[in-house]
C-alpha cells in the first residue's frame, strides 16, 4: 500500500507501473494542483484530478461517481486491468490517498501510495518531466469494492449521530484540523458551519504526516496517534473531513495497521455543515 521511492523507480522509469499526481489543494489556497503538476510530474505521470473524478452534478464537490463512470474516466487516464497504479502527492496532506481508496472501492487493489511524494522520488534519483501525460486508453473495468469498503450516506450519518454514545456502532474520526473541528477556525468553503458532529474524535491528517520530510509516520508512531486520539482500533470507524479527501487518508493509516472496518463519509462536512441542513437532524456541536 506505501511503497518507496527506490522500490518502485524501475517500474515507473520503464512504464511499467502508471504514475498519478492526485494532488489538492483546499478551496482558499493559493495553489494550482493542475499547474504544478504540469510543471514538474513524474515520467508519463497523469494528473488524477480529485475534482473532475467524480459524480457530475451531484452538488457536492468531487463526490464518488458510479462504476461505469470510473471505468470511463480511468480509462481515459490509461489505466489498464491489474496494472500496478503509483498514486502520489504535493499537497502535504496525503491527498493521494483520495485516488488509493476509490480504486479500491472500485475493487483495484494493485494501487500504491509513493512516500513522500516527488521529493522522495527525485532523492531518489528519479527525473522528472513537464506538460500533460496523453496516455493511449487503458482496458480498466471497475469491480466490488475490497476488503468490505463502504460509503455512508447523509442519512446513515444522521442515524448513527442520533443513536446514544453507548449503542453507537461506529465510531465517528473526523481528519479536519483541530481548529476547524473546534469551530474555532473558520472553514475554507463559505457559509458552512462551524465545529463538528456531536461524538466524534479529532484526528487530523497533518499529525500522520512528518512534516520535515513528507513522509508517513512509522507504524508504531500511527499506532501511538490513534490510541491517543481515543479510537479504538478493535471498533468499525467511519471517517469524514471536509470534503471526503483526507477522511481516506485516515482510513489509509488504518489500513497500514491492518484495519479494514472502515467506511468514509464522503458528503463530510460540506454536506452535514452546510447552511440549509436541518439542525436538528445534523447537529453541531464546537470546543469553543
Amino acid at each position: 500500500m506505501l511503497i518507496e521511492a527506490n522500490e518502485v523507480i524501475d517500474q515507473i522509469t520503464a512504464g511499467t507501473a502508471l504514475a498519478m499526481d492526485a494532488t489538492f489543494v483546499l478551496p482558499n489556497s493559493d495553489r494550482d494542483a493542475k499547474a504544478e503538476y504540469l510543471a514538474e510530474h513524474l515520467p508519463k505521470a497523469v494528473y488524477f484530478d480529485i475534482n473532475a473524478i467524480a459524480k457530475p452534478d451531484a452538488g457536492l464537490p468531487h463526490t464518488m461517481p458510479d462504476a461505469d463512470e470510473f471505468t470511463a474516466m480511468m480509462r481515459a487516464l490509461g489505466v489498464h486491468q491489474d496494472q500496478h497504479v503509483v498514486v502520489y502527492d504535493q499537497s502535504g496532506f496525503l491527498s493521494s490517498a483520495r485516488a488509493w481508496w476509490m480504486f479500491r472501492f472500485f475493487g483495484h487493489s494493485n494501487v500504491s501510495i509513493l512516500n513522500g511524494g516527488i521529493k522522495a522520488w527525485k532523492a531518489a534519483g528519479g527525473h522528472t518531466e513537464q506538460g500533460k501525460t496523453t496516455p493511449t486508453s487503458g482496458n480498466f473495468t471497475a469491480s466490488s469494492p475490497l476488503d468490505g469498503i463502504r460509503v455512508l450516506s447523509l442519512n446513515e450519518m444522521i442515524s448513527l449521530v442520533a443513536s446514544n454514545d453507548a449503542d453507537r456502532p461506529m465510531q465517528i474520526v473526523d481528519a479536519r484540523a483541530k481548529g476547524r473541528f473546534d469551530g474555532t477556525a473558520p472553514e475554507p468553503r463559505q457559509g458552512m458551519a462551524s465545529g463538528h458532529m456531536p461524538g466524534a474524535i479529532n484526528c487530523p491528517i497533518g499529525n500522520l504526516i512528518d512534516a520535515d520530510s513528507g513522509y508517513v509516520k512509522p507504524i508504531d508512531a500511527l499506532k501511538h496517534l490513534f490510541s491517543d486520539s481515543g479510537i479504538a482500533m478493535d471498533q468499525p470507524v467511519v471517517t469524514t473531513c471536509g470534503s471526503g479527501v483526507t477522511a481516506c487518508g485516515v482510513a489509509f493509516g488504518m489500513a497500514l495497521l491492518g484495519k479494514t472496518d472502515v467506511a468514509i463519509y464522503d458528503g463530510s462536512w460540506t454536506e452535514w455543515g452546510s447552511p440549509d441542513r436541518d439542525r436538528t437532524l445534523c447537529p453541531v456541536e464546537t470546543n469553543e
